[in-house]
């Protein structure tokens, strides 16, 4: 076990030695290099601003405006019926939007039924194998410029429901 501490401690700045290491000899100008990276990406983040502003903005007006919470019981009251719980609904149509903001849904979750609770375990296994799709979809298709998701959203919400469906599953193994 302490060898595989002892390993991790040191593997990112072997990494990054290597990779200096190998520029060097490969006669690149490391340094170089990496401010045309930096500068591209940073590029890349004022690109994204506007993006990411929108869906902040829309996840604090669906918070504020208490629609989440009617979503949650129209919905709770048919997912309560597979098992899944009809509180962890608007933390899973959340996710789907800003993992930052499901984030705090989820120390609301844990304040008010505990982290050992079901509803808690749950959802903690839920922000670990769910994915923000709209946020992804709209970072990662507006920097390659892709126009036509094609089945991009119908899979990403299968997979969701896939990991919404192993949240529960592992959440009451974990209670057993």
């Amino acid at each position: 076990m302490n060898l595989l501490l002892y390993i991790s401690d040191y593997m990112i700045p072997f990494i990054i030695l290597s990779i200096v290491v190998y520029g060097f000899l490969m006669k690149i100008n490391v340094y170089e290099t990496f401010i045309k990276g930096a500068k591209s990406g940073f590029l890349t983040v004022i690109r994204l601003l506007p993006t990411l502003i929108g869906l902040m903005a829309a996840v604090g007006i669906l918070r504020a405006s208490g629609f989440l919470d009617l979503v949650s019981s129209v919905i709770g009251r048919f997912s309560g019926l597979i098992g899944f719980p009809g509180e962890l609904v608007p933390l899973t149509v959340v996710k789907m939007f800003s993992s930052s903001a499901a984030s705090g849904l989820l120390l609301d979750i844990y304040k008010e039924f505990g982290t050992d609770s079901r509803i808690g375990l749950i959802a903690s296994v839920i922000l670990s194998c769910t994915e923000t799709i709209f946020y992804t979809m709209s970072v990662y298709f507006l920097t390659a410029k892709v126009r036509r998701s094609r089945y991009t959203l119908a899979g990403a919400l299968l997979a969701t429901l896939g990991g919404l469906a192993a949240s529960v599953v592992l959440a009451d193994l974990m209670l057993r």
